[in-house]
């Protein structure tokens, strides 16, 4: 039994990393060879159409199994994006130090400034153009290569849509020019920081001035999340902090729960179908990401629908099922469905029989051929029993009772 779990263990721990690619680039900045991992989702190969947002990763070597075990574990529930995991070696000598150079003015200095635009103009381009890419940029790092990535905030259009900073150790006036920064910045900006509550002094208190100076800014395009982790150490606080940092970045990501049905949907006056477009829109805005509805988030508003005899709405969730699974059954059976509420069962049956050219659904409800025809059929043995119950006794209620 044991040898039996302990292949098991095996397996899966093999199909968890079999899409790791170590990979090296030659850095003209860097006038040098740089290594780097790449982690791919599980389905990157089977799943030829679909794009990614990328995680850029300082301190490859540390942060990748903490963040790579995260996003797996969230993806498996669909509460998190997959994404193009890119995992930066700095673990070797002066490395990572060197690459985080500064000088006297709190600005990248020497291999500092080569490796900041490295990364801009080498490393990124290199994986957009190697791998199926998203426009949505993720860049995180631990005490100095998390104080390294606010640089990218210096500019007026920041690379990285989203920062995780662990534990930052800051550069001169980094506490000023950050918020400086954030205050004028138009473009949506994820920002999350955290510290741990038994960590080094000069970096709680630097990061507790930076958190003072950001935390009011009123620009309605920055979201941002600040937490102290209790007892944590300096190094306890990163697999804590992580599952924060990116569930807040993906807040709105996950699909509809039950709580959000019972509490926000089903209580509703009207406006279901409107509510899930406007989920997704929500997520495109901000996150410049693609995210097909989810049938299970379909199901849901069509349960709303239902429940509240609402029955035009099934027209728009017909409308928007066409136009996310255009060869799909979705769209015919709600407008079928509709037809059927209302009593129209010559429309209804029509619909019902449209699906013998669309493609099936199987993952959520048995969207079939068969259940369509069927349903069809069941809808006109109902209208011709109506017909013979209106046409089978003509004699009027009156002379029955004489």
């Amino acid at each position: 039994m044991k040898t039996k779990l302990f292949l098991l263990l095996a397996l899966i721990t093999n199909s968890v990393f079999s899409q790791r690619v170590n990979e090296t680039i030659q850095s003209e900045k860097l006038e040098e060879t740089r290594a780097f991992t790449v982690s791919l989702p599980s389905n990157y190969e089977f799943d030829t159409d679909k794009k990614y947002p990328i995680l850029v990763l300082l301190d490859g070597e540390y942060l990748l199994n903490p963040f790579e075990g995260t996003l797996k574990y969230g993806n498996y529930w669909d509460d998190l994006p997959e994404m193009i995991i890119v995992a930066i070696n700095q673990n070797y000598g002066e490395t990572r130090f060197n690459d985080s150079e500064y000088d006297y003015t709190g600005l990248p200095s020497k291999k500092g400034a080569a490796f900041f635009e490295f990364i801009g103009f080498e490393l990124l381009p290199y994986i957009e153009k190697k791998y199926r890419t998203q426009p949505f940029r993720i860049i995180a790092g631990h005490d100095t290569t998390a104080g390294f990535i606010n640089f990218y905030l210096y500019k007026d259009d920041p690379i990285f849509n989203a920062y995780i900073s662990l534990a930052p150790e800051l550069a001169p006036a980094m506490e000023t020019r950050i918020s400086e920064r954030l205050a004028k910045i138009t473009k949506p900006i994820f920002y999350y920081q955290a510290i741990g509550s038994d960590d080094i002094k000069d970096i709680n208190d630097g990061v507790k001035t930076l958190h003072n100076n950001i935390k009011s800014i009123p620009n309605k395009n920055f979201k941002y999340r600040f937490d102290i982790i209790d007892d944590a150490s300096h190094y306890s606080l990163v697999p804590q902090a992580i599952p924060q940092a990116i569930y807040f970045i993906f807040n709105g990501y996950q699909p509809i729960s039950m709580v959000e049905f019972q509490e926000k949907i089903v209580t509703l006056d009207k406006g279901y179908t409107q509510y899930l477009i406007d989920k997704y829109t929500k997520l495109e805005q901000t996150l410049g990401m693609t995210v097909t509805p989810r049938l299970t988030d379909f199901k849901a508003i069509e349960a709303a629908i239902l429940k509240n005899k609402a029955y035009p709405e099934l027209q728009e969730l017909s409308k928007y099922a066409d136009k996310n699974y255009p060869k799909t059954i979705l769209g015919v059976y709600h407008q079928a469905l509709y037809y059927e509420k209302m009593g129209e069962y010559k429309k209804a049956i029509k619909e019902y029989r449209k699906a013998f050219v669309k493609e099936e659904i199987g993952e959520i409800r048995e969207l079939t051929k068969d259940f369509m025809i069927s349903r069809a059929e069941d809808l006109k043995n109902k209208k011709d029993e109506s017909k013979v119950e209106e046409y089978a006794d003509p004699v009027p209620a009156e002379e029955k009772k004489e």
